[in-house]
């Protein structure tokens, strides 16, 4: 049973209103306490909140230490102007990517001896770390044709200039950055990952919890462009983070793919930069998107947050799940058509593996779960409070999938571990209100490295340590999660007449789009609507088909889908009536459009 909570109680009025048939409800007051419920009230938030500008979008908005800036900036510039190497070390996810992409192509449109990394996620771990820069050192001299004597002369002598700047790592990466300095390698980091107590000792810190990797990454990219350009051409200097004439107004679409897909909350700048950044992506010449949007079989013109969360996000991500990242960065940077299509045939069809392995996994992990209830003495054994699966087989690239889909099903934080011989990797998934990076870090004496957000997070131990470490966390789960907790809450932004559902304000809705994170969907309760019809539909029955009405209306009724409810189908039927709690969505089929109700839950009525 989930429970439901209204988030505004401020709304009797809005009833009084419906229920006075000498007054016609507003659409008005609706919206105003949609943006309630959002955090805005003042003339100033509202207005921001509705009509985005990039130039909000400051440096000091979204908590960037402005002396780190500097010091970054400054190092950066010299960089370029002696012709050092520049290494973007990224992430092999979306985020990573398109912000490795974001800061490498900025470098390289200002003439930078840039060169793009992404780590291996099996060969090096997440992150910047000891191995992978190694690898970059390596890496970086692959293009020298010197003799072995000649070219360790080179390395020995670049090494003495040489600067690392990480994307959507590196908050963490106490002991990389220390062996980086021991090289005579800089290294800036660039993250928004949330810090441990100890800051690595790195040349200089860019980093905020408000944004996205890329983000970050973007704005850090903006401030190179300006203040290039202004040593070149001081009349040239532009205001705030804009700049019409150089690359970087182009890659917001890169920060609004990057946003959507690391689920960041979308207020604020984020919101700004997904507004813009969607305009952007409607339009994109970007050769890899293309043939993307091509292989997925999307229209361009139409794609919005749902597209990127559900079908182009896994298709960028699936290549640093199962294979090695750098073929995601190569599409989105190619200027080569031919080469775009294979690489976007290749991301399809590992994207096609990666769904596969991933329901073989959580198959498997289900039945894990059953097994160890049945192994509990109790007879009224259930799941822990905590849900924490090891095993050999699971492959390191689909954990965070599996905790996730376990989260989904049975509302419970989960840590999935692919256990390895010697060390082993886990990823980590949450529900709302727990805060699983700093749940996890509580037993960090047995962990080698932790990292992640309040939602999501991954770490490392030893494997001698994993059955230990499994005990101290389920049991200070318990402590922390109680049955309140643990029941799954259905919010909703407030109650609505159904009557008072219409084409009018469904389009004043979509006036607060983008949806997701920090600003979801708005979500509304109507009561004692009657049912006329039911029935399942879909592959085996799995979802709930309704037409409902409002009572005081005899001809204003809606189609209804409730995802995933196909088995409650013998608890309604026709002429029921029922409480439903549900968003307005827009049905297109065949060049019509007509609204439809998308059922979060529904109960019978108590009267």
């Amino acid at each position: 049973m989930k429970k439901w909570k209204t988030l505004n109680k401020n709304q009797k009025s809005i009833l009084r209103q419906a229920q006075d048939k000498s007054q016609k409800l507003g659409n008005e007051d609706i919206i105003k306490i949609l943006l309630e419920n959002r955090g805005l009230k003042t003339k100033k938030e509202i207005d921001e909140f509705l009509n985005p500008k990039l130039e909000h979008a400051t440096i000091g908005s979204v908590g960037i230490d402005k002396r780190q800036l500097r010091k970054a900036i400054s190092r950066i510039q010299k960089a370029i102007k002696d012709k050092e190497k520049i290494v973007v070390f990224g992430d092999y996810d979306v985020d990573g990517i398109c912000g490795t992409a974001i800061l490498w192509e900025t470098l390289n449109s200002l003439g930078a001896r840039a060169m793009p990394y992404i780590p291996h996620r099996v060969e090096e771990g997440y992150g910047l770390s000891v191995k992978g820069i190694q690898n970059v050192i390596l890496n970086s001299f692959q293009d020298l044709k010197h003799d072995s004597k000649k070219m360790l002369k080179q390395v020995q002598h670049d090494n003495k200039k040489r600067l690392i700047i990480t994307v959507d790592n590196g908050i963490v990466a106490n002991k990389a950055v220390e062996f980086a300095n021991k090289e005579g390698i800089d290294v800036i980091i660039t993250d928004h990952h949330v810090p441990s107590k100890k800051l690595p000792k790195a040349y200089a810190i860019v980093h905020t919890t408000k944004l996205c990797g890329a983000g970050v990454a973007w704005m850090l990219s903006c401030v190179i462009l300006n203040e290039v350009k202004n040593l070149r051409d001081p009349s040239s200097r532009q205001v705030g983070t804009q700049d019409d004439k150089g690359v970087n107004k182009n890659h917001l679409e890169l920060v609004a793919l990057a946003t959507i897909a690391d689920l960041v909350t979308l207020v604020g700048a984020n919101r700004t930069f997904v507004k813009f950044g969607l305009e952007r992506l409607k339009r994109t010449k970007r050769l890899g998107l293309l043939e993307l949007f091509k292989e997925a079989g999307l229209d361009q013109s139409k794609i919005g947050v749902y597209e990127i969360g559900h079908i182009i996000a896994p298709r960028l991500n699936a290549m640093g799940r199962l294979d090695y990242a750098m073929d995601s960065l190569r599409l989105l940077c190619t200027n080569n058509r031919e080469r775009a299509e294979n690489l976007a045939q290749v991301l399809g069809s590992t994207n096609r593996e990666r769904q596969t392995l991933t329901i073989e996994t959580v198959e498997h992990a289900r039945e894990n779960l059953k097994s160890q209830i049945s192994n509990l003495k109790s007879t009224s054994a259930k799941l822990k409070s905590l849900l924490f699966i090891a095993h050999a087989s699971y492959q390191q690239g689909v954990i965070g999938l599996v905790a996730g889909k376990l989260v989904e099903e049975f509302y419970r934080p989960a840590i999935v571990v692919a256990k390895g011989e010697k060390y082993s990797k886990a990823s980590a998934r949450s529900i709302s209100g727990f805060n699983i990076i700093e749940f996890i870090r509580g037993a960090s004496e047995l962990l080698i490295d932790a990292g992640g957000h309040p939602m999501a997070a991954g770490f490392t131990v030893e494997t001698a340590k994993l059955t230990l470490l499994q005990k101290t966390l389920e049991d200070k789960a318990l402590e922390l999660l109680d049955e309140e907790k643990l029941t799954r809450t259905v919010r909703i932004d407030c109650e609505l007449p159904l009557s008072t559902v219409d084409s009018k304000l469904y389009q004043d809705i979509q006036e607060l789009a983008p949806f997701g994170m920090g600003n979801p969907e708005p979500v509304f309760v109507s009561r004692e609507v009657v049912i006329e019809d039911v029935r399942v539909v879909g592959s085996d029955g799995k979802h709930l088909k309704l037409k409902v009405k409002s009572q005081k209306s005899k001809v204003k009724s809606f189609d209804a889908i409730a995802f995933g409810m196909g088995e409650r189908a013998n608890e309604f039927h026709i002429g029921d009536k029922v409480d439903a709690v549900y968003t307005i969505d827009e049905d297109r089929w065949n060049g019509t459009k007509k609204l439809q109700l998308k059922i979060k839950d529904i109960r019978l009525s108590r009267s």
